[in-house]
C-alpha cells in the first residue's frame, strides 16, 4: 500500500454529470482538506468519499490536528489559464501542531448531501512531512488545487 500519484476521483465528477444529482458547490460549500499517511492506496477510479474505505482509517492524527482536516478558505473557481478551469484557495495549514507522516492531502465536500462527504482530489506530497510545536501549511501551486482542460 501506497500513495504514488496525485488525482480527481472520477466517480465524484461522474456522479455530477450523470444523474446522479451530486451538486458540488466548491465556492459556497464546506470543502475540507484532510491529512493522510502514506498507508493509504487511492483508487481514482473507485474511492467515492472520506470516511469510507480507504479514507476511514490512516489519517494523521496528534495535537493541533482535528480528523477531516481544515476547511479551505479564499476559494476561487475560475477560467486560467484560457480554456482551462482552476479550483485554488489558501494554502491550509495547521499551527500549534505535532503530527508526524503526513503524506498526502484530499480534498473533500463536507456539505455535499446526495454523496456524503464526496471526495474531489487528492494530492501526493512525495515524501512524509511533520511538524512539532509549531505550523505545518500546506502550499498550493499557482496552477491551484486542481486544473480541467476543457480544450485539449
Amino acid at each position: 500500500m501506497a500513495v504514488t500519484a496525485s488525482g480527481l476521483y472520477v466517480k465524484t465528477f461522474l456522479d455530477m454529470h450523470d444523474g446522479t444529482d451530486l451538486n458540488v458547490d466548491v465556492i459556497n460549500e464546506a470543502i475540507k482538506y484532510a491529512l493522510f499517511t502514506n498507508t493509504i492506496t487511492p483508487n481514482f477510479s473507485t474511492d467515492t468519499a472520506y470516511g469510507v474505505a480507504p479514507y476511514n482509517a490512516n489519517e494523521v492524527s496528534g495535537t493541533g490536528y482535528t480528523a477531516g482536516g481544515v476547511t479551505l478558505g479564499t476559494k476561487t473557481y475560475t477560467e486560467s489559464p484560457t480554456g482551462t478551469v482552476m479550483f485554488d484557495s489558501a494554502d491550509p495549514s495547521w499551527s500549534s501542531a505535532t503530527f508526524s507522516g503526513a503524506r498526502c492531502g484530499v480534498g473533500w465536500d463536507d456539505t455535499a448531501t446526495v454523496v456524503a462527504d464526496c471526495a474531489l482530489w487528492l494530492c501526493n506530497f512525495g515524501a512524509d512531512f511533520a511538524v512539532s510545536s509549531g505550523t505545518l501549511t500546506v502550499l498550493v501551486a499557482s496552477t491551484g488545487h486542481y486544473t480541467l482542460d476543457l480544450t485539449p
